[in-house]
């Protein structure tokens, strides 16, 4: 059976389908940018930093797959998508607003950490379902148009939400604070983003009106499955995946303190014996009937993701650890090769450090633009998969700027080239699983997939540390040189991926 296609969205339609993502943007940034800035306030030592902040990723890990799965069999007032949508952006914006408030509570530290909790959670909350709600909303044909909406508002968000700190300051706004205090610049972008957020996401849930679950199946006739077939697939597993990953994570832990690796270590090896232990466990619930059950679906599904999937998702893998090399190292590289000071105490240092705030943002703005004005276009000519390899390339190309220019100036252009990277990133793999996926399982099949952008996050934060100590202690200029080696080796996997009809946008 054949499922008709969905009505084509005008520009209107697709702009309310995406800008919720324009106050999600908002308020991840000003969580990225300026919580290590709290957190040392309120009196966390460097040290602490990667411990306080290791909430995002494993927010990020625990959230995404359940909202997913939970939102696909949602169906109430609101629709589908809209009531997680609503949900994350109440609490995303309550704990905007409380974050700036947190040196007038007891235990600050710990009170801003529990916040950044919540914070993560609630925007994976809004964050995860607006993924699957384009492929809900939108024929295939504009697949590629519609997630590269979405990335316009990521990159116009992002770009809000890096110069309204420095707007506040041009018109007079405290940027210092007495120790122990949040900036005025802080506090009222935190509150000025809070409002944002809430806003941009309710435009979407008051402007959209979602198919329903029958209207969803004439569209997908063709492409709908057994929602227990994961489970039925499952139950005839057996126990010797879930083992060897128990046993993989239990020795990871054990080379820590022979091999002198960094502490983190010890989170990648309980992060794999954990998921050996919820696999063996899914297997059980399975074997025994039970397919109703969350964990069972989940571990069923990722272990039988669609090829397409599995070929996308080592892409995803690759592509994001380069990204989050980037974002840990950029601004100490920029200080100490292109400014000339490693000491974050010197003027040298702090003007690299502007420096590289100021090129982020112009590469957060080209993503914007690049996803409006060059996607589609590329799409077109060359096919969605042949376009994310053309650009992955060119972000390569940035990224290996770094290590072999020493003029600032010239690392504009390499930020265009990473920009036009991002916004590829942001755009064409989700393109392409929309529309090579069941509509019953988008969301949970975005949340599964969403895991390897959390991945490589949890592995660069624990396994690059180790590497730089071992081989470049004092030069971390080669961690620009790894992030282009990555981006490389995420083109070339991307050769690999096959879209149906690989064609018009």
């Amino acid at each position: 059976m054949t499922g008709r296609e969905k009505p084509r969205q005008n520009w209107a339609g697709l702009f309310n389908i995406s800008f919720g993502f324009f106050g999600i943007q908002i308020g991840f940034v000003l969580q990225n940018s300026n919580m290590s800035r709290i957190f040392q306030t309120l009196g966390a030592s460097m040290d602490d930093l990667p411990v306080l902040w290791i909430a995002a990723p494993l927010t990020g890990l625990i959230v995404q797959p359940i909202i997913g799965y939970l939102s696909d069999r949602t169906w109430n007032v609101l629709g589908r998508r809209r009531p997680y949508f609503l949900t994350g952006a109440v609490f995303a914006a309550l704990s905007l607003f409380l974050m700036p408030l947190a040196p007038t509570f007891a235990a600050p530290l710990v009170f801003a950490a529990l916040l950044l909790w919540v914070l993560d959670a609630s925007l994976n909350i809004s964050m995860e379902p607006f993924r699957a709600f384009v492929g809900d909303m939108l024929d295939r044909s504009q697949h590629a148009t519609g997630y590269a909406v979405q990335t316009a508002f990521i990159g116009a968000g992002a770009v809000a939400a890096a110069i309204f700190p420095w707007l506040l300051e041009q018109f007079g706004v405290s940027n210092v604070a007495a120790t122990g205090e949040i900036p005025e610049t802080v506090r009222w972008s935190f509150w000025a983003g809070a409002v944002a957020l809430f806003a941009a996401i309710g435009w979407t849930v008051l402007t959209t009106q979602e198919y329903s679950p029958e209207q969803l199946a004439e569209f997908e006739a063709e492409r709908e499955v057994q929602d227990s077939a994961g489970v039925a697939a499952l139950a005839q597993k057996g126990y010797v995946g879930p083992l060897a990953w128990i046993a993989a994570g239990g020795g990871v832990a054990l080379l820590v303190a022979p091999l002198g690796l960094e502490k983190e270590i010890y989170l990648l090896g309980g992060l794999l014996a954990t998921y050996g232990v919820l696999s063996a466990i899914g297997i059980m619930l399975a074997k025994q009937g039970k397919s109703a059950n969350m964990l069972s679906s989940i571990v069923g599904d990722f272990s039988g993701m669609p090829e397409t999937m599995k070929r996308l998702a080592l892409v995803q893998f690759f592509s994001w650890s380069a990204l989050f090399i980037m974002w840990i190292y950029s601004g100490p590289i920029v200080s100490q090769y292109f400014f000339g000071s490693a000491d974050p105490t010197t003027a040298a240092y702090n003007e690299g450090a502007n420096w590289w705030n100021l090129i982020y943002t112009i590469q957060n703005g080209v993503a914007a633009i690049a996803a409006l004005a060059l996607l589609p276009v590329l799409a077109r000519r060359f096919g969605k998969a042949m376009t994310h390899t053309i650009c992955l390339m060119l972000g390569a190309a940035g990224f290996l700027g770094f290590f072999v220019l020493r003029d600032p100036n010239l690392l504009i252009v390499c930020e265009v080239l990473k920009g036009i990277a991002w916004a590829s990133i942001l755009a064409m793999p989700y393109a392409i699983l929309a529309s090579s996926l069941p509509q019953a399982k988008l969301g949970i099949y975005m949340g599964l997939f969403n895991v390897f952008i959390v991945v490589p996050q949890l592995l660069v934060a624990t396994v690059m540390g180790s590497i730089m100590k071992a081989f470049f202690p004092t030069e971390p200029i080669w961690t620009m040189a790894f992030a282009a080696g990555t981006l490389v080796v995420a083109a070339l996997a991307m050769l690999r991926v096959r879209v149906p009809a690989d064609n018009p946008a």
